[in-house]
């Protein structure tokens, strides 16, 4: 990168690179026919939301699961749907040979991965004096080491097949302090996570995108509590929670070549929540 007048003046060999050669039709973009997408996290909630969506647009997709059974019928049934192929794999994210090893099961399976979602994540709301040094860990092994092992992991086969998009879950945690539960180490693995991601997207910039996703209240299992919710409702702008259906989309533009020329990027979709 340019750091001076005098850097910035002689012409940069291979710049500026071509555009990439991808359907002008805007509906074209979005397909996914014949793209691998494995999603993680992805036996419920967000996770099989974005499972669904990448189907409905084409995609053979790989359901990862921690402990929820229910991935393997549901990876079944959209292939059946979706006339796709797909698959479920039991893998724990904070194991890093489980997913080193999981990794290259889906690229034997699968032949490639085109995009990745590191979307498994927990949390436990409590204020870091309450909290016990096992919740802590728990917590970090999950949301932290599990986004690094599957980035790394993924990192390699993208480098090896010179592509490659990664697109990280975070949350609006990162970047407030929420009220009116504490849960300091919950918003601190978020935060980890979203610079983490913008800096991937410098270092893979000559073989894969990365992305990142930062959603609010969606009404999932994984939901907040009463006094959370009420907050939810009063502080965010549509005065309610979001559907999974209303986040589909944003992991399929990501996913797709319609955000061909976004990288780095950590989009906020909380219904308006932290603007105030």
């Amino acid at each position: 990168m340019s750091m001076t007048v005098e850097d910035s003046a002689p012409g940069r060999e291979g710049f500026p690179r071509p555009f990439p050669n991808t359907p002008t039709n805007v509906l074209e973009q979005f397909r996914l026919d014949g793209k691998v997408v494995v999603v993680n996290g992805a036996a419920d909630g967000i996770g099989l939301a974005v499972a669904q969506a990448m189907a409905e647009a084409g995609a053979n997709v790989a359901l990862w699961y921690n402990s929820n059974d229910a991935a393997i019928e549901k990876s079944q049934e959209l292939a059946s749907l979706h006339n796709v192929k797909s698959a479920a794999y039991k893998v724990d994210v904070s194991e890093s040979t489980q997913v080193s090893s999981t990794m290259e099961r889906v690229v034997e399976d699968f032949g490639k991965i085109d995009v990745f979602v590191a979307n498994a994540g927990m949390a436990i709301s409590k204020p870091i004096l309450e909290q016990t040094l096992d919740e802590y860990q728990k917590q970090m092994s999950v949301n932290v080491d599990g986004i690094v092992y599957c980035a790394k992991y993924a990192g390699h086969v993208f480098q090896r097949q010179g592509f490659g998009n990664l697109i990280v879950t975070s949350s609006m945690s990162a970047h407030i302090v929420n009220v009116p539960v504490d849960q300091p180490v919950y918003n601190a693995t978020k935060a980890f996570v979203t610079h983490f991601g913008k800096s991937l997207a410098r270092e893979w910039r000559d073989f894969a995108r990365v992305n990142i996703v930062s959603p609010g209240f969606f009404d999932t299992k994984m939901g907040a509590g009463p006094d959370c919710l009420n907050e939810a409702y009063r502080m965010s702008s549509l005065g309610r929670q979001g559907h999974v259906k209303e986040i589909k989309g944003l992991y399929l533009y990501l996913a797709s070549d319609a955000s061909s020329y976004m990288t780095g990027s950590d989009v906020l979709i909380d219904g308006g929540y932290v603007l105030p």
